[in-house]
């Protein structure tokens, strides 16, 4: 099996082009299977999905060896998958556009400063996919 990355970012209120953009650079340009929430795309209908939407999100993170992060625009679920992540001993990667972020994000998470950095320390972290 290969080593699998979770798609760990704000959905709920961003356009299209929020969510998705970074998801489709990183599919590209990691070396290695990612699991992306946005094919679960509840936008609009979240009201009638809550369950669909936690549990498969859940269901992603323990399916997953390690979860990036998009630290740029803050979002409640996305934080309550990086405590979840980190309770279940996944590696943790986020990045936050350059600016300050909160200590629990921090402290959970291994941070640098773009969505590149993130790719490449999880491609050098799986140095046999090279």
């Amino acid at each position: 099996m290969s080593e699998t990355v979770y798609l760990c970012g704000g959905i709920n209120g961003l356009s299209d082009v929020d969510a998705t953009r970074w998801r489709t650079t990183a599919k590209a340009l990691l070396k290695c299977e990612t699991l992306d929430p946005m094919r679960r795309d509840y936008r609009g209908s979240e009201d009638q999905n809550i369950n669909s939407i936690v549990e498969g999100d859940l269901e992603d993170i323990r399916d997953c060896d390690v979860v990036l992060v998009n630290a740029v625009y803050p979002s409640w679920g996305t934080a309550m998958e990086i405590v979840y992540a980190t309770q279940a001993g996944k590696r943790v990667v986020a990045f936050t556009g350059g600016s300050r972020v909160s200590p629990w994000v921090r402290y959970h998470c291994e941070c640098v400063h773009s969505l590149q950095d993130a790719i490449d320390k999880i491609n050098g972290h799986f140095p046999i996919l090279k």
